[in-house]
C-alpha cells in the first residue's frame, strides 16, 4: 500500500474515532444534564402530587384516623415535612424506607427508628442534589430552626440543636441512627436528656457521597390535627 493510501486509511479511522468521541461526549453531557435538572423536574412534580394526595386522603378519611399512612406507586407516605428555613412553601412527602425509589419521591424515614413524634430517634434522609433536592440547603440550617412534621392526626414540631453544617460523618458512621446517638469522636451530637430526637442526614458534598451532613433536634410540641 502506498504512503498516500496509508495516510487516507489512517485519516478515515481518526475521523471515525473523533465522531465516536463527540457522540460519547454528547451522551455523557445529556446524562449529566438529566441528573442535575431533569430528575429535579420529575421528582419535584412527584413530590407535589404526593403532598396533595396525602392531604386529600386525610381530609376525605377524616372520620377514621386510625392509620395515617397512604400507599402510593412510589411508596408509603406517612407525613409531610416542612422546614421553614427553606421557604414558607417548603413541603416534602415523607415515605417509609430509604431506598432509591423512595428518595426520588421525597424524604425517607429509617424504619428501624422512631415514627413521627415517637420516643427514640426519628431519623430522615434526603437528596441534596438531584431528585427534587429536598435538603439542598442543609448547610443553611441553624440551631433553633424548626422542622414541622404533619401527619393525619398530629402536627409535630421539632427544633434543631445543631446546625446543618456542624457535623460531617463518613457513610459508615451509623451511630447517628442509634436510638440514643453518641458521637465517638467529638462533642457534636443530640442535646443530652432528650428522648424524642430528630436526625436529618444528607450528602456532605454535592457531587459525590462519601460523607454525610447530619443535624440533630428534639421534639418541642405536638398539636392535634383537625379532621
Amino acid at each position: 500500500m502506498s504512503t498516500a493510501a496509508t495516510a487516507d486509511v489512517r485519516g478515515a479511522w481518526m475521523r471515525r474515532v473523533g465522531v465516536l468521541l463527540v457522540l460519547a461526549g454528547l451522551v455523557l453531557g445529556g446524562y449529566v444534564a438529566w441528573q442535575l435538572w431533569g430528575t429535579n423536574v420529575v421528582s419535584g412534580r412527584t413530590q407535589r402530587a404526593l403532598v396533595e394526595d396525602a392531604r386529600r386522603a386525610w381530609a376525605e378519611d377524616g372520620g377514621d384516623r386510625a392509620s395515617g399512612s397512604l400507599d402510593t406507586d412510589h411508596g408509603t407516605v406517612s407525613a409531610i415535612v416542612h422546614i421553614p428555613r427553606f421557604g414558607a412553601d417548603h413541603a416534602v412527602p415523607l415515605l417509609e424506607g430509604t431506598g432509591d425509589d423512595v428518595l426520588t419521591a421525597g424524604l425517607g424515614r429509617f424504619t428501624d427508628g422512631a415514627a413521627p413524634g415517637g420516643r427514640g430517634n426519628f431519623a430522615l434522609a434526603g437528596h441534596r442534589v438531584t431528585h427534587g433536592e429536598p435538603l439542598r440547603d442543609m448547610p443553611d440550617l441553624r440551631p433553633g430552626d424548626e422542622v414541622v412534621v404533619e401527619t393525619r392526626s398530629w402536627t409535630y414540631t421539632y427544633v434543631l440543636d445543631t446546625g446543618g453544617a456542624d457535623l460531617t460523618v463518613p457513610f459508615t458512621g451509623t451511630w447517628v441512627l442509634d436510638p440514643e446517638p453518641s458521637n465517638p469522636v467529638g462533642s457534636v451530637g443530640p442535646r443530652p436528656g432528650e428522648d424524642h430526637l430528630l436526625t436529618l442526614t444528607t450528602c456532605a458534598e454535592l457531587f459525590h457521597t462519601d460523607d454525610r451532613l447530619v443535624a440533630f433536634g428534639h421534639l418541642v410540641s405536638r398539636e392535634r390535627t383537625e379532621p
